[in-house]
């Protein structure tokens, strides 16, 4: 689940606990709101936490590989 997941189910959840007053039996759609935001809230902690691991920046010391470019030089051509 990306980012835009992770809004949709937190506007939806809040959409949802605030912004309605339906009644079902058996169902609080309050609770099913809160829900919703708590996924998508721990689901944004974890895609950014993870997006931040992805992205660290290279060291001072030189740990870095060097960039190695190869090129194809055809000997023989053929047409």
């Amino acid at each position: 689940m990306g980012i835009g997941g992770c809004i949709v189910l937190i506007a939806v959840g809040a959409i949802i606990t605030f912004a309605t007053d339906w009644h079902m039996k058996g169902v609080n759609v309050d609770l099913v709101g809160l829900i919703m935001m708590a996924v998508g809230i721990i689901g944004l902690a974890a895609y950014v936490s993870i997006f931040k691991r992805r992205r660290v920046p290279p060291t001072a010391d030189g740990d870095v590989p060097p960039v190695v470019e190869e090129r194809y030089y055809p000997s023989d051509r053929r047409y």
